[in-house]
């Protein structure tokens, strides 16, 4: 067994104790180590040495701080997206969004693109990264999310298609759009959390009232407002708020329709226009 092969057992092992994936996140952060991809990394293990800081990588995971903080970005769709402390991690379970997107849209896509709560970017870039004629606005009440979302915008060649506003969801926003999307905080308050992400996730992006509705309240009113005749609206929703959100969306005047994620679980409810 090579020295970086017994390195990577050995920092799965450690790393059981605070991950449900530590084999992953081991490889990962040894990838990043070596400056190197992952799938690099996986072809020839034989061919690299353990480098001199992958100890203090595996500390600072050690110690639950998200892999994503500690590499920097997270691959979401096709695109990689920048992130750091305050600033939500992109999920996998939020692709759910774009792929009922693309199922709606095909080929010929949205021409404009609004992302309520955009973070770094993440579903805005994913968006537009499948459809090269689109433009999008991104909007959030966070400088710092803003700041990762320009710096995302500028490395993925974006810039000219992207504007991003500071703001609390609809209530600046003037124009309609064809496609809107938005992953609003879900959470209820009392819900306990792992470490990776109580410890260190921004709170204002996660928990939203006692019963994980409040921002919810607040933006499915504004929509019909906002909403280009023939769009869609696509939100994420915790997997048991199907019904909870589906009837605040009908009292606004929607129908409305559910994508579940690769877990099976309702994951994006679609809202269109009778």
């Amino acid at each position: 067994m090579t020295e970086v092969a017994v390195a990577l057992r050995d920092a799965a092992a450690r790393l059981a104790a605070v991950s449900d994936t530590p084999r992953l996140d081991a490889e990962l952060l040894m990838a990043h180590a070596l400056g190197i991809e992952r799938q690099g990394l996986l072809l020839d293990l034989a061919r690299y040495a353990v480098p001199s800081d992958f100890d203090a990588l595996l500390a600072r995971r050690m110690r639950h701080e998200p892999v994503a903080y500690i590499l920097g970005y997270r691959d979401f769709w096709t695109v990689r997206i920048g992130v750091g402390p305050g600033v939500l991690i992109p999920r996998p379970d939020s692709e759910t969004l774009i792929e009922a997107a693309v199922q709606h849209f095909g080929a010929a896509g949205p021409k404009r693109i609004l992302d309520l709560g955009t973070g770094p970017g993440t579903l805005l870039y994913a968006a537009l990264s499948e459809w090269p004629a689109a433009s999008g606005l991104g909007v959030d009440a966070s400088d710092i999310a803003l700041d990762y979302a320009n710096e995302n915008a500028l490395v993925l060649g974006l810039e000219n298609r992207t504007h991003l506003m500071l703001g609390n969801w609809a209530e600046e926003v003037t124009d309609r759009f064809d496609l809107i999307l938005c992953n609003p905080p879900y959470i209820a308050d009392s819900e306990a959390l792992m470490s990776d992400v109580a410890d260190h996730e921004p709170v204002g992006a996660l928990f939203a009232g006692a019963d994980g509705l409040a921002d919810y309240r607040r933006i499915i009113p504004d929509l019909p407002r906002i909403l280009a005749p023939g769009g869609v609206a696509i939100l994420e929703i915790g997997h048991t708020q199907h019904i909870s959100v589906g009837e605040l969306a009908e009292a606004a005047g929607f129908k409305v329709a559910c994508r579940q994620d690769l877990g099976g679980r309702d994951r994006a409810l679609l809202l269109t226009r009778p």
